[in-house]
């Protein structure tokens, strides 16, 4: 294993254990909010402070852009880009659906992945180049080849309450082309899921980098695609994201591209 991705395990490992622990007595976690829907709790801060202890523990220069503490300010060609607790809804309510989700960008490409599932304790790793694995077994993307029988993944638009009618009638037109659409609640771990073949395909609007970093890299790592809604691969700054198997990813992206933001940004 490369020696960044092994402190990104032991750091994804350790965070997994303070959520873990706290998962035990959900009573006493303390929330706060964010804001509208966007809750925030004690164990994201902790694990998140533990991620970072042990990444600049090893990599003193390297920088960080985090959920909870937002970007370093130290310029390095590194960039660690860490959920500390993808599915914060679902853990304060212990739908056991959330991870932890850790990665490395070198000048601007991910290069190492984690996305830790500390309820069942399933390790993804990917460094790129090499492959994708859940613990240490390669995994490949799923080779079903129709939408029409594709278990697609999804995430509904909960911050921004506005993109929800369009987003509704996306929902509906995808429900209409595909075998099963999912809305588990933690993008870092659907995408892992679609990298291990679980899901076919999954997409999601109003997504941040932290969400989408390491899934990215497993995919990839895994045979599939990534990209925009318009199928470009610039994607991990621009809010959307559709990852699958080539064939599946050919057969999204004519319905999500007319849902797309970067195009009436771009317009």
């Amino acid at each position: 294993m490369h020696p960044m991705l092994n402190i990104a395990v032991k750091a994804a490992r350790r965070a997994g254990q303070i959520i873990n622990r706290a998962s035990l007595d959900l009573d006493l976690v303390q929330v706060s909010k964010k804001q509208h829907n966007d809750f925030v709790t004690e164990v994201d801060k902790a694990s998140e402070a533990a991620i970072i202890e042990t990444l600049t523990t090893a990599y003193p220069d390297h920088a960080i852009l985090a959920e909870e503490s937002g970007q370093s300010e130290n310029e390095s060609e590194y960039l660690w880009i860490i959920d500390p607790l993808d599915g914060t809804t679902n853990f304060i309510h212990g739908f056991q659906y959330y991870c932890v989700s850790i990665a490395l960008a070198h000048k601007g490409i991910v290069t190492q992945a984690v996305v830790y599932d500390p309820t069942r304790n399933d390790l993804f790793t990917a460094s790129r180049g090499r492959g994708a694995y859940l613990n240490d077994r390669r995994i490949r993307v799923g080779r079903r080849d129709r939408l029409a029988d594709g278990l697609i993944g999804t995430g509904f638009p909960f911050r921004d309450k506005d993109g929800l009618g369009a987003y509704t009638t996306l929902f509906g037109e995808m429900t209409e082309a595909c075998a099963g659409l999912r809305r588990p609640g933690a993008a870092a771990l659907d995408l892992a899921n679609v990298a291990a073949g679980r899901l076919d395909g999954f997409f999601e609007q109003g997504i941040n980098a932290w969400d989408v970093a390491a899934g990215s890299l497993l995919i990839t790592e895994a045979g599939g695609l990534v990209g925009n809604y318009t199928g470009d691969s610039d994607f991990l700054h621009l809010h959307e994201i559709v990852a699958a198997n080539p064939k599946m990813y050919a057969q999204m992206v004519p319905i999500l591209s007319r849902y797309s933001r970067t195009k009436q940004q771009a317009a």
